[in-house]
């Protein structure tokens, strides 16, 4: 059970007081859910995410359809998960399956009055969902505001990376202060800028793979499907395949696998257990 204010049990007791009465006042978002069902699960943290961000503007009634069989067949619930919207004592939305967040928010947003969002959050959220070009918007106008906040320019050069706009995203990253180049997220941004460049004369994955089945020690085709492996963020295969290459020929162009193998253990960080592994492989390879 979530420790949140927002958040309560909803039992057959209380429901008609801690729901239907009180949706007078504030809505109430009824989830049923059960304990076996894995999209269930996978709603909960959003639900819960979105309880807390909206700071009470609608409450989140839990009800547990194994132990609330009375209270789930009142309700009509013929599937889990079931999500209801409750306002001044009736229905007036909801949905039957495990909608991503921006899906939910659509439904509460018709409503209820959300809170004011913070820009920065916002445009992280719209990133993961895939409205790059809102999220460019907004952080455009953060930096129009504060063009000192290096966090906001770092991402402002990783969305232009993610929309082909590489010169744009190293003029940002080459505007940076030495010292912040050298933090994690610059590092990442570089190392990845690299690999786009690198990319746009690679051949297909497929022609690579085959070039491979007939001969496992080309040392083109290992570095070249390590760097798709790389921009697809499969990251232990492009490892694997760079740490083959060694093996193959480690002076391979200028010792390219061990620069690349470097470069993205600086991408990933030390803390990725894939870093560690291949780290170790790199190291007994050296010595």
């Amino acid at each position: 059970m979530s420790d949140s204010p927002y958040v309560f049990e909803a039992t057959m007791e209380n429901f008609q007081q801690q729901v239907m009465e009180a949706s007078a006042s504030t809505p109430i978002l009824v989830d049923v859910w059960a304990d076996w069902c894995a999209p269930c699960k996978q709603l909960m943290p959003i639900l819960e995410k979105l309880v807390n961000e909206y700071q009470g503007a609608f409450l989140l009634a839990k009800v547990n359809a194994d132990e609330q069989q009375q209270l789930t067949s009142s309700l009509g619930v013929r599937s889990l998960p079931t999500v209801i919207l409750v306002k001044d004592g009736q229905a007036v939305d909801g949905f039957n399956s495990a909608l991503p967040e921006g899906e939910i928010r659509k439904v509460l947003d018709q409503h209820i009055e959300a809170p004011e969002e913070d820009p920065y959050e916002k445009a992280h959220r719209l990133w993961e969902e895939g409205d790059v070009d809102g999220a460019l918007t907004i952080l455009a106008e953060m930096n129009q505001k504060d063009p000192e906040n290096l966090k906001v320019l770092i991402d402002l050069a990783q969305l232009k990376a993610e929309m082909g706009d590489l010169d744009t995203a190293e003029q940002v990253l080459a505007s940076l202060p030495p010292e912040e180049r050298m933090q994690h997220q610059a590092k990442q941004l570089a190392a990845r800028l690299k690999f786009l460049k690198q990319s746009a004369e690679l051949p297909p994955v497929k022609d690579l793979e085959m070039a491979l089945e007939q001969d496992p020690k080309d040392p083109n085709a290992l570095h070249q499907l390590a760097l798709h492996h790389v921009l697809q963020e499969n990251n232990a295969q492009a490892m694997d395949l760079l740490i083959r290459l060694m093996q193959v020929d480690s002076k391979y162009k200028d010792e390219v696998a061990k620069t690349t193998l470097i470069e993205l253990f600086d991408k990933l960080g030390n803390s990725n257990p894939d870093v560690r592994t291949y780290r170790r492989k790199l190291y007994t390879l050296m010595h």
